[in-house]
């Protein structure tokens, strides 16, 4: 078999059999297939494209590159959320204590963060001395006696995921459905648990277009059970923030108060409905309406916040922090962006939010950059409020007076301001299931 004759069927509109994409994954993963004949073949998928069958074996052969954790010795069933990413998505940091709080096993594997802000384990760093660098036994053993547990993804996970999304990110082929959800879905089923999925749309999220949130939704969750994993997809908007912290440690302040039960009503629902989807795969609800019922009493009593306490402790973290929120990081400059002019705030471009956290020093421009844990953005008016010449549109919480001043002028940009009063939209757009 030679890769050259894969690259000219595929070109030509041929479909890929199980043989020769395992044979093209397994020889990219050892080394022996070079960058050229792989960015070859990458964008004549990305013209070509997949059909479901090449899909499924592309996501299995890479699932299958390297580790694939044995989840075996975690009691019950055992559930993970992935998200696709958004601005002020702290979304993992209060929905697993709401979801283990009430008997479901969380088994999470995440990354850090590249971008506009950090990833979930970044977050996580804003409690002093937290670590997801844990072993596997320690993984497992956390899942069992608190119900939840988040570790880092370990090298030898899908392998070839890790390899193939770094050549298509300067090959001009991430923008690809196939190779977008064969890259979510080999980290998902390597890592051993059922999923559900978040896929955002709108202007801060990497599919712009509702049509395309759902259709990589629904190649993901037919993948997911195509590998014999209960798999659920909920499409959500992010045409504004997801609540009103953009930042690593403001997210998690954030996230405390919606344990506690005075979150932001969209990243509430959001985590509402998520969750009850989670009760619902893990065997804990009989419906979405029990499911719901059951994460607002376990907010209502306390348990879901005392759930996050306990896994912080697990992995070395400062509790105290989760019940004195004050104590997380915090910056030295708090100023506000003030509306120039009166009117309803009719539209936020929500990139542009992530992007005046990044300059801030909230986000990752390279892997090599360090992370101000304690910068970000709270908003204050959001898309239908009412403003008045001098309201404070949202406060900048930062370190450094130039990336302020920079920061301040692009946010005030990012409003548009208007006579019309708009709807802000619903934050659950569908379900695929």
């Amino acid at each position: 078999m030679r890769m050259y004759d894969l690259i000219m069927k595929k070109r030509n509109g041929g479909a890929l059999s199980r043989e020769e994409i395992y044979f093209m994954v397994e020889g990219y993963t050892k080394g022996e297939i070079p960058d050229y004949q792989m960015s070859a073949m990458m964008m004549a998928v990305y013209f070509v494209g997949m059909n479901a069958q090449e899909t499924l074996h592309l996501t299995m052969a890479m699932a299958h590159s390297g580790e694939m954790l044995d989840l075996s010795a975690i009691d019950g069933i055992k559930v993970d959320k992935h998200s696709t990413g958004g601005v002020g998505d702290k979304t993992s940091l209060a929905l697993t204590p709401m979801v283990a709080a009430c008997g479901v096993k969380i088994a999470k594997m995440s990354g850090r963060g590249l971008g506009h802000t950090g990833g979930t384990i970044d977050k996580l760093e804003s409690f002093a001395g937290f670590s997801t660098a844990i072993s596997t036994e320690d993984f497992i053993k956390n899942v069992n006696e608190i119900g939840i547990s988040i570790m880092g993804q370990t090298r030898e996970l899908a392998p070839a995921d890790k390899l193939l999304y770094a050549l298509r990110d300067v090959t001009a082929t991430v923008d690809n459905m196939s190779l977008i959800a064969s890259s979510i879905m080999s980290k998902k089923l390597a890592a051993g648990a059922d999923a559900i999925v978040d896929v955002k749309t709108g202007s801060g999220a990497f599919m712009k277009k509702e049509k395309d949130a759902f259709a990589l939704a629904e190649e993901m969750v037919q993948l997911g059970k195509n590998a014999g994993r209960n798999t659920a997809a909920v499409v959500s908007d992010m045409d504004q923030p997801l609540g009103y912290a953009v930042g690593n440690a403001l997210e998690v302040r954030e996230a405390i108060e919606t344990l506690k039960g005075k979150g932001p009503k969209d990243f509430t629902e959001l985590c509402l409905t998520l969750g009850s989807y989670m009760l619902l795969m893990g065997g804990k609800a009989r419906t979405e309406d029990e499911g719901r019922e059951m994460l607002k009493r376990a907010i209502s009593s306390g348990e879901a916040l005392s759930k996050l306490a306990q896994f912080v402790k697990a992995q070395g973290g400062s509790e105290k922090m989760v019940y004195e929120p004050a104590l997380l990081p915090k910056a030295k400059r708090q100023e506000p962006v003030l509306a120039e002019e009166e009117g309803y705030v009719e539209k936020i471009v929500c990139d542009e939010v992530g992007i005046c956290s990044l300059m801030l020093g909230g986000g990752r421009e390279t892997k090599e950059s360090v992370i101000d844990l304690s910068v970000g953005i709270v908003l204050e008016k959001k898309v239908g409020d009412k403003v008045n010449a001098g309201d404070v549109l949202a406060w900048l919480h930062a370190n450094d007076s130039e990336k302020l001043k920079a920061a301040k002028e692009r946010l005030l940009s990012a409003y548009t301001i208007g006579k019309n009063k708009k709807d802000g939209g619903k934050v659950i757009i569908g379900v695929v299931k």
